[in-house]
């Protein structure tokens, strides 16, 4: 089997023998922990990011700041908490001297503290789920207010003294408050063997221990030295004769691993064969799950790689890489459920061959015949959709006399992290996937007019943004331009990606040109900041054989890390396998035929069900066929409908994640096959122009805005509304889809974040009672963004108004409706 992953143009240099990742089934580390999928400001309000978007993930814990603390204008723990645990979240660790406004803390003194100690404690106390937060009282305490670190032995222990009687003083204090409440600390910057000695001798000594441990790995070199780290700290336990704690790196990796999957399984796969929780670190804004989540709803290739992540089942077997415990190298995590007979691998951090070794694989569970499904997250940087990672190959395999499979993974990508899944072989052939040409060009090697190359990924810059080489490319002059020399191998329509950063303060343009030909404009919504990666999504028509691709500026600086080039083969499509879905219930998996995707079928009876993470390129209809043998009931955006098995339907996905549901009396699920490009026929379109404005509320001109203008100054009054009155051809269910804008921001001087803020607006459909909906900031004014709500509507014409008494709605731009349930 030849899978070919993340392709770069040929080089004559000899290809190196495969590594070899071994995966030994025999070797159990124990159930599947989960442990690693958490963020420190994951969440930045109720409904940021949204709940197709958490749910899948499975996030075991997250850390926010205490309610109404000054730290940053939202991430308040108990305001985010409703979000978190109705998907399925499980603790939230609440870092409370995030209360303070500076960093580093201004240190008003122990009292001080203690008063505000006091609300935090009695505020979580009263949460009807109180039980299920963690205090962390102090915050990188060798830096902060205690300068722990000092080399002088004598100004270290003074230090070190001080630091331990506010501990003692504050732990007491929360537990004289809040009996059960569970603490963390000594939260360090990063491990520190004399230090943690020290304390858990004095904690013991006080009858003061944490309930969990918590220090910091933001090093480059954690990924070499965390091992170390950790046999460290269960040597003091056993000498201290402490029983094993739990764990937490409540702040990890660096900013250019955040959303990359190649570099993010390097650490998970860390932490989860150690059994330890971990929460990536906060480096830029929150509400994006620390870079995971592109907007409010839309995946990225990090986003893809936790999925995967949160798919593991059973237990975790060991993994051994070519090289155990080295940064940017080949590392991988594996989980064996007996009963649901899978295998998964997830690898990722290297470019080049690989053989994944699968050794010890049980013939009562898997039989003679197993069938190897391999699959690509690949980095779309950290604002760049990444649609449903790709199939690259399926196919049987035999298991050899030795009890082993080896599956060859070629062509892979350093960046792009691997799923390898084995399930049972049955009768039939699997269906070889169509794996479409494709090429990868980075902007540092094109031919550059008037730009400038910066550098923006080297190894040990841990604050340095990714780069899918080393640099990007400014074009920010009138005869800036990067001129791609690309050949493709047929003639046809090629899918371009640009990945781009926008910090012009607004949309910009470039000219796209093929060959000197006349230019197209190309405009490149705003991002965080200029390496803040984005992705354009684009078509072109090529000949084949060599091109240059010229993107020139325009109107605005744009900087370019790379470019895409795809062939369009038809008309986008996807199979969702029912065995890899998320399940309740007590389904049953049958293997027994391996004909299609190869996965065998999922069982659905009364009681059973199946949820399908389905991703739309942009909000419209797809159409999706469920493949089973009996009549399913699909459920998405609360609304449900009944399908025969190869029963089209037209569905309204949104853009980026939609969790559908599939139940069944008795039918036997293969896969939910989606495709389309997302069409817009049969939506209501109303733009800002036919909204009835008052209190205030006034129509200006927008050139961004769909239509050319928007609702503003909409809210601060209860006076204040924009009612469009929709017309809708039949009751049901709907998705409304606003079109709005806003940057509100407050800064606190923070230079590694950037603190945004969100808008809401209470949206009453009818004679509906109103919803408080949360709109992210776009990160200008005029960029505008989409958000999909759920409502009802009945037939004829119906009141949609937006409204907000108590602060600023967004600029509204345009709203949509789609019903949520076609047939074709």
């Amino acid at each position: 089997m030849d899978v070919t992953g993340h392709k770069s143009p040929p080089t004559a240099a000899p290809a190196a023998p495969p590594q070899r990742l071994v995966v030994d089934l025999g070797v159990c580390e124990g159930p599947v922990l989960l442990g690693a999928n958490g963020a420190l400001y994951g969440i930045g309000d109720d409904g940021v990011p949204s709940d197709a978007a958490l749910a899948p993930l499975k996030i075991t814990s997250i850390t926010q700041k205490p309610e109404g603390g000054a730290q940053h204008p939202n991430g308040d723990a108990l305001s985010v908490s409703p979000a978190f645990f109705r998907n399925g979240g499980g603790e939230i660790n609440v870092m409370m001297q995030d209360v303070y406004a500076r960093w580093p803390y201004e240190n008003p003194g122990i009292d001080d503290y203690l008063t505000r100690i006091d609300r935090i404690v009695r505020e979580v106390a009263a949460h009807p789920l109180g039980d299920r937060f963690v205090h962390i009282p102090f915050n990188e305490p060798d830096c902060i207010w205690y300068d722990l670190g000092v080399p002088d032995r004598t100004e270290y222990e003074t230090h070190r003294d001080r630091f331990f009687e506010d501990w003692r003083t504050v732990y007491r204090r929360i537990r004289a408050l809040a009996p059960g409440a569970r603490i963390a600390g000594p939260n360090e910057t990063g491990y520190h063997s004399r230090l943690m000695s020290d304390f858990l001798a004095f904690a013991q000594r006080e009858d003061v221990l944490p309930h969990v441990v918590t220090w910091h790995e933001l090093s480059p070199d954690s990924l070499r030295d965390f091992q170390a780290h950790l046999d460290d700290y269960r040597g003091i336990e056993r000498r201290l004769g402490i029983a094993p704690l739990r764990v937490s790196i409540d702040e990890y990796a660096n900013r250019p691993d955040l959303s990359v999957p190649g570099r993010l399984v390097q650490w998970v796969a860390m932490f989860e064969r150690n059994k330890v929780y971990a929460n990536q670190a906060y480096w830029d804004a929150a509400g994006n799950l620390a870079g995971n989540v592109v907007r409010t709803n839309i995946p990225n290739g990090g986003w893809w790689f936790f999925r995967w992540y949160a798919g593991l089942t059973g237990d975790t077997v060991a993994v051994t890489p070519p090289l155990p415990h080295t940064a940017g190298t080949l590392q991988g995590l594996a989980s064996l459920d007996t009963s649901r007979r899978q295998v998964q691998v997830l690898l990722g951090g290297s470019d080049g061959d690989t053989d994944v070794v699968v050794r010890g694989v049980p013939l009562t569970v898997f039989g003679h015949t197993v069938t190897a499904t391999v699959a690509e997250a690949a980095w779309s940087g950290y604002e760049g959709s990444h649609a449903a990672p790709r199939v690259l190959a399926r196919t049987a395999l035999e298991v050899a006399d030795d009890g082993s499979v080896t599956v060859p993974l070629r062509g892979g990508h350093r960046m792009s992290a691997y799923r390898v899944v084995l399930t049972p072989g049955g009768a039939g052939t699997p269906s070889a996937p169509s794996v479409p040409w494709s090429a990868s060009y980075n902007a540092e090697d094109a031919a550059i007019t008037g730009g400038e190359a910066r550098t923006r990924s080297t190894a040990g810059d841990a604050e340095g943004y990714a780069a899918s080489g080393t640099k990007d490319v400014c074009l920010a002059t009138a005869a800036a331009r990067a001129d791609f020399t690309v050949t493709v191998p047929a003639g046809g329509t090629y899918d371009l990606a640009v990945l781009y950063g926008n910090e012009s303060g607004a949309p910009a343009t470039q000219k796209l040109s093929v060959d000197g030909a006349d230019p197209v404009t190309v405009t490149y919504p705003s991002t965080q900041n200029r390496a803040h990666r984005g992705k354009k999504d684009l078509t072109v028509a090529l000949a084949a054989g060599a091109h240059v691709l010229t993107l020139a500026q325009d109107d605005a600086e744009v900087t370019l890390d790379r470019i895409d080039l795809t062939a369009r083969t038809g008309v986008p499509s996807t199979s969702y396998e029912a065995t890899l879905a998320d399940i309740a219930g007590s389904p049953s998996y049958d293997y027994s035929s391996s004909a299609g995707a190869g996965t065998g079928a999922l069982v659905l009876r009364e009681g059973d069900r199946a949820v399908f993470d389905v991703h739309a390129p942009r909000d419209g209809y797809f159409t999706v066929v469920p493949r089973a043998s009996a009549a399913v009931r699909l459920t998405l955006h609360g609304g449900r409908v009944t399908a025969a098995p190869d029963e089209p339907l037209r569905l309204y996905l949104v853009a980026g994640n939609n969790r559908l549901t599939v139940t069944a009396e008795d039918a036997a699920v293969r896969t939910l096959d989606v495709s389309g490009a997302g069409s817009t026929d049969d939506v209501l379109t109303y733009d800002a122009s036919s909204a009835v404005l008052s209190g205030g509320a006034e129509l200006v001109g927008s050139p961004h805005a769909p239509g050319g203008s928007c609702v503003a100054e909409l809210g601060n009054s209860p006076d204040s509304a924009a009612e469009f009155t929709v017309h809708a051809p039949a009751s049901g269910r709907y998705v409304l889809v606003v079109h709005y804008a806003h940057d509100d921001r407050r800064d606190n001087g923070h230079a590694y974040n950037t603190d945004i803020m969100s808008r809401t607006a209470d949206v009453t459909v009818g004679s509906g009672t109103p919803t408080r909906v949360t709109f992210k900031n776009t990160w200008t004014r005029h960029d505008y963004w989409t958000l999909g709500v759920p409502v009802d509507l009945r037939e004829g014409a119906c009141p949609v108004v937006f409204r907000n008494a108590t602060g600023r709605a967004p600029y509204i731009a345009r709203i949509e409706l789609g019903r949520v349930f076609l047939r074709p």
